[in-house]
């Protein structure tokens, strides 16, 4: 390839999570956190998260040997009830720094709250979930370092 300007990662429009009943995915997921349904059929279905979504794709024989290796970062508003949401709801805690778990199929879990990283949702995308959120000092000064402070 004679381009010089490769294509430049800007951000997710969506990631797959593999479940094994999308009806029971819905009901379970459901049991933690709060989401807008986007659309489903019989082996789909997709979550809204303001400008991005998680699909839930159904697969037959997930295999449970990666679980270790592979996640997902939820970013949350408020992470404050979400371990006792999701032991309510059976999941299973990772032992760790951080709040991770196994969701039924086996798909790793961690939550971070939004005011606490980098990833930042433009002000019409946060008006238009109906939400208010602001970055604490530590985020603020990741941003800042990279040139990207929202002020």
């Amino acid at each position: 390839m004679s381009d010089t300007r490769k294509p430049r990662l800007v951000g997710i429009n969506h990631v797959a999570l593999e479940v094994g009943d999308i009806d029971a995915a819905l009901a379970w997921y459901a049991q933690i956190f709060e989401f807008t349904l986007r659309g489903r059929n019989e082996r789909s279905a997709f979550l809204d998260m303001g400008d991005q979504f998680i699909n839930f794709a159904k697969v037959d024989g997930i295999r449970d040997d990666t679980v270790e290796r592979r996640h997902i970062g939820f970013v949350v508003d408020d992470r404050s009830s979400v371990k006792a949401r999701a032991v309510a709801a059976g999941a299973t805690l990772v032992e760790g720094p951080f709040l991770d778990f196994l969701d039924p199929w086996g798909n790793r879990i961690e939550v971070v709250e939004y005011a606490n990283i980098q990833f930042t949702k433009a002000p019409n995308v946060l008006r238009g979930m109906g939400l208010s959120l602001d970055k604490n000092d530590s985020a603020r000064k990741e941003l800042a370092e990279k040139g990207m402070s929202p002020e």
